[in-house]
């Protein structure tokens, strides 16, 4: 049986208060001998550089990406950058060094787990151009025209109505404001187990799209100059264990052919648009 959009909210933001809850005793218990540095080595694999990693509070960096919107975005000192589905902070933590003093970083994200986490990450590394907000990326509290660059990490397919999350990224940009995101999208169809699976929207999989599809929707909503910058085979493994809260999100038990058959159904790009003059 298919779940339905209301179940798969539900699915994703109780997965996720899960995941930043159990990030809390991952964090505090690293000191321990013979922790691997899980979160890290992920984020090297998505393209973050050693310094990247470094620059942004550790406990903001979960692992849960699937690229880096970041350096895809060319942030300007004083730009106003919006995170959808900032999660802990990481890409705003480091969005906040590259716009300045002079500019702001606004990170929206539906969890309170989350934001709380987040907030908590700011107040302890003294940020000050930074406000994480609780809210919908269907229905984002960001005011119309306001923002000169939108970014987001691996969110996107997690919202059941895409077409709703892109007319928000297009509402709320300035005329001229850039949209850059990294992002699973399907080559050919996932298997029925996968679609069916609660644990796999967690995991960032069963909500994805075929790639063809992913970017109409962005035009259609009015963005225009829509480019893909990359693209890349992603790890499945990657998308559902391994981080700080691996122990919640772990996919249905499946065989070794079903794994490659998910596999090869997969793709993580980086897609960079415009929000015409």
């Amino acid at each position: 049986m298919t779940i339905t959009e209301r179940e798969i909210k539900r699915a994703v933001k109780e997965g996720y208060a899960r995941i930043a809850k159990q990030a809390t005793s991952y964090y505090s218990s690293r000191s321990c001998s013979g922790c691997a540095d899980i979160p890290e080595e992920i984020s090297k694999r998505m393209g973050y550089s050693d310094e990247e990693i470094s620059a942004a509070p550790p406990e903001s960096n979960m692992g849960l990406g699937c690229g880096n919107p970041v350096a895809l975005a060319s942030l300007k000192a004083g730009e106003v950058v919006l995170d959808m589905g900032a999660g802990a902070g990481f890409d705003c933590f480091l969005a906040s060094s590259r716009v300045g003093a002079s500019g702001m970083v606004i990170g929206v994200d539906i969890t309170s787990e989350m934001v709380d986490r987040a907030r908590a990450n700011a107040r302890k590394g003294g940020y000050t151009n930074i406000d994480f907000r609780q809210g919908d990326l269907e229905n984002m509290p960001v005011a119309d025209n306001y923002v000169d660059v939108v970014i987001s990490n691996c969110v996107i397919n997690l919202i059941p109505n895409k077409n709703m999350v892109f007319r928000e990224a297009f509402r709320v940009l300035k005329p001229g404001g850039r949209l850059a995101v990294s992002d699973v999208v399907l080559t050919k169809e996932l298997p029925e187990f996968v679609k069916r699976s609660s644990k796999a929207y967690i995991g960032c999989l069963a909500g994805a799209i075929m790639k063809d599809e992913y970017l109409q929707i962005i035009k259609s909503v009015g963005f225009s100059e829509i480019n893909v910058v990359a693209e890349s085979s992603f790890p499945v493994e990657s998308l559902l264990c391994e981080t700080a809260g691996s122990a919640v999100i772990e996919m249905p038990k499946i065989s070794i052919e079903q794994q490659k058959e998910v596999a090869d159904s997969v793709l993580s790009i980086k897609v960079n648009a415009v929000k015409p003059e």
